[in-house]
């Protein structure tokens, strides 16, 4: 159960921070912090977490890292499901917050687009489901390539959270204009459920690509160990 609920409060805040500053922050009038500064935010939130609970659960925060470990071999059968769904729940509870904060704002009058993950209208740029299925799919595994190789018995793994705060900013850095960044479905469906438009059709995508890509990753990752 401390790895059920370091889950839940690891996923919670990753996405309180991350998305909280993209909704909160990203384009306030003069100080906005654009995208520069939400990369850094989610960047911050999963490095930070990571020094709190990582020796607990792992700090996964993330069902596609936590399918990606799985197929690596670096994670139990029998706890995958306990971890994705307080990885969910985590999401859910996080994006309930922010619609209740923002909410209360003296002008509030709809949360727009909530930070939500979209393709097609729905992306920030205008990218394709393609453009955005390719780019959750190759951003997710890379992703799980660095967890597993920072976190190997070959490296410090002191240091582990480091590199993945990092890696995770430089995937916004790469990919917000693009799907708004998820590469974490648990993030996904959270925002999709408060977020105005049809976001919630296009969920099944965020699910797929970054799981594709993790699960991907862990077998490659597998099978040079075995090389």
């Amino acid at each position: 159960m401390k790895k059920i609920f370091a889950e839940f409060f690891g996923t919670f805040w990753l996405v309180f921070g991350g998305c909280g500053s993209a909704i909160f922050t990203a384009g306030y009038p003069e100080l906005g912090i654009g995208f520069v500064g939400v990369a850094i935010a989610f960047g911050l939130s999963v490095l930070t977490m990571a020094f709190a609970v990582g020796a607990i659960s792992g700090a996964h925060f993330n069902p596609a890292v936590t399918l990606g470990l799985w197929a690596g071999g670096y994670h139990k059968t029998k706890d995958v499901l306990g971890y994705v769904l307080a990885q969910v729940l985590g999401g859910i509870v996080a994006a309930a917050t922010l619609f209740l904060i923002i909410s209360e704002k003296s002008d509030f009058v709809s949360v727009g687009a909530f930070a939500a993950n979209g393709y097609g209208d729905l992306s920030p740029g205008g990218y394709s489901m393609t453009a955005v299925l390719i780019t959750e799919f190759v951003t997710t595994a890379f992703f799980v390539i660095i967890i597993l190789g920072s976190t190997s018995c070959k490296a410090s793994k002191k240091f582990a959270p480091i590199a993945i705060g990092f890696a995770l900013t430089l995937i916004h850095l790469i990919s917000i204009p693009i799907s708004n960044t998820s590469v974490n479905p648990a993030r996904s469906t959270g925002q999709a459920l408060f977020a105005e438009g049809d976001y919630s059709s296009q969920l099944w995508l965020f699910w797929l690509a970054p799981i594709a890509g993790a699960i991907v990753a862990g077998i490659v990752c597998r099978l040079s160990k075995k090389a």
